[in-house]
């Protein structure tokens, strides 16, 4: 439930597939392309924009190609790799984030830790230590039943400026159920739509009662939302066909995972009253406790599926800042201590604000030194090649790195190496920011799609130009664990 990716639901409906980490192809690899040029490749690939890049050997330091590396660019999701590191630092790689059930007097409070991979099916677990524990405790039911969300500044959107319906733009708190979004079903009957909204689980759906929706008649826009008592939708009824499903944002995160932790108890034979916000979290008895997994793996999951609201949570933990803004000034302060000192500018810890800025020189250097001395590389996530049908093609090329994906803007962050070869850390920003700037929160606008194509085939023969020019033309150096970087 907690391995989605943003650029998903960018293309449309539901869950992508989960991409396995693949390991080199044993079978004997295509030839790799002679070395041609960068402006050759970046003239043929017609984007338009600005193409810029550096390249860095991670042992030696040495800079061995840039192309407008100083200019500032939108980094997308490649922002993530620095909130990564900063987590890391901050938190420790074993750092868990608990979420609690307190009995205080006659309340029950769900309190959060900021936990961002809770789901439905973790929440069942806690609902049923809480309620075993009640029952052995032989305890009045609670008269009151709290949620509290104070362990994290309380961000309604991370990006204002998105459209209200993108699910990778939901609300934070310190209480965070399913990446704070709901499941929205629908199938075509005698008598009209069937609309339901669920908590969707990997085991379990139950339905969320705090969120409503209805099928209007009308074509745009496709979806409006309303708070009064509910988080009240509606969508266009001509945009549905016969059935699909889509996930939709949660902006009352403390009543949504009350909502469904209240279900999960009833039907464990504890009804619970409704639930109610709480600011201040009173002192009581812990009776039940679920902990994340740890930090690197919510991380490396994060890279893989690019979820923002993972990298506003752990950047957020990290600061301890009261605000988002707070929290991307802290995370700047950390990064410049780390001897990066390129102009850049963050806003957020995921990417998706349009303010964020870096360039190709700082995200290099990100990579060649305290990526390299943290040992980032094996929590990216592998990008396969592609031929020219866009098919996976052998290669003894090895590509880890993080992407970043906005309209009109295309990224890559990381590491690339060759069989026998030193490996590369590089960052390839591409972006034409006029056109970013006239769809922005657009979901895929027209050539949006044909534009990032070509960008993404642009940076794969860029990497295969660099290993072709660079990475026989120095001696190989090792880890101490002896693997070949």
């Amino acid at each position: 439930m907690n391995r989605l990716s943003r650029r998903g639901f960018m293309a449309g409906l539901g869950l992508l597939a989960l991409t396995p980490r693949m390991a080199v192809a044993q079978q004997p690899p295509a030839p790799r392309p002679s070395h041609l040029g960068p402006e050759k490749l970046i003239t043929e690939a017609k984007l338009g924009g600005v193409v810029a890049f550096a390249v860095i050997d991670p042992i030696s330091g040495q800079v061995l190609a840039e192309r407008q590396a100083d200019q500032p660019m939108a980094p997308a999701s490649t922002l993530k790799a620095v909130t990564a590191l900063y987590a890391l630092d901050r938190l420790g790689e074993g750092h868990r984030f608990p979420t609690r059930v307190i009995r205080a007097g006659n309340t029950l409070i769900l309190a959060g830790g900021g936990d961002p991979v809770l789901d439905t099916d973790a929440l069942d677990e806690l609902a049923a230590a809480a309620v075993a524990d009640e029952k052995a405790a032989g305890r009045t039911p609670p008269t009151t039943f709290a949620v509290w969300g104070g362990a994290l500044p309380r961000i309604e959107r991370l990006d204002p400026a998105q459209d209200v319906h993108l699910p990778y733009n939901p609300s934070i708190s310190g209480i965070i159920l399913n990446f704070n979004r709901v499941h929205l079903d629908w199938r075509r009957g005698e008598k009209g739509y069937r609309l339901s909204l669920e908590a969707r689980g990997r085991k379990l759906s139950p339905r969320a009662y705090t969120t409503a929706i209805t099928a209007v008649d009308r074509s745009l826009p496709l979806f409006t939302y309303d708070a009064d008592k509910l988080e009240s939708w509606t969508i266009a009824r001509r945009s549905l066909g016969r059935s699909g499903s889509r996930w939709l944002p949660v902006r009352r995160p403390e009543l949504y995972a009350g909502d469904v932790f209240q279900t999960l108890c009833r039907a464990r034979g504890l009804a619970l009253p409704n639930p109610e916000v709480i600011e201040i979290l009173p002192e009581g008895v812990e009776i039940a406790r679920h902990e994340s997994p740890p930090l690197h793996q919510i991380v490396q999951d994060m890279l893989e599926y690019s979820t923002n609201l993972t990298a506003e949570v752990i950047g957020l933990a990290a600061s301890r800042a009261g605000d988002a803004p707070s929290s991307a000034h802290a995370m700047a302060d950390w990064l410049r201590g780390q001897g990066i000192n390129s102009e850049f500018a963050f806003h957020d810890h995921s990417g998706l604000s349009p303010l964020n800025r870096v360039n190709a020189r700082m995200l290099a250097a990100l990579m060649a030194g305290p990526g390299q001395s943290r040992n980032l590389r094996r929590l990216m996530k592998l990008i396969p090649l592609r031929d020219a049908q866009g098919k996976r093609k052998e290669s003894d090329i090895r590509v880890e790195a993080k992407t970043g994906t906005l309209n009109f803007v295309s990224n890559l962050a990381g590491y690339a190496q060759a069989a026998e070869g030193r490996a590369l850390a590089f960052a390839i920003l591409t972006g034409d920011e006029p056109r970013r700037a006239a769809t922005e929160g657009q979901e895929l606008p027209e050539g949006v799609q044909g534009w990032t194509k070509r960008s993404k085939a642009l940076q794969q023969a860029l990497i295969e130009d660099w290993l072709a020019e660079f990475a026989a033309s120095a001696p190989i150096a090792a880890t101490p664990d002896g693997v070949n970087l």
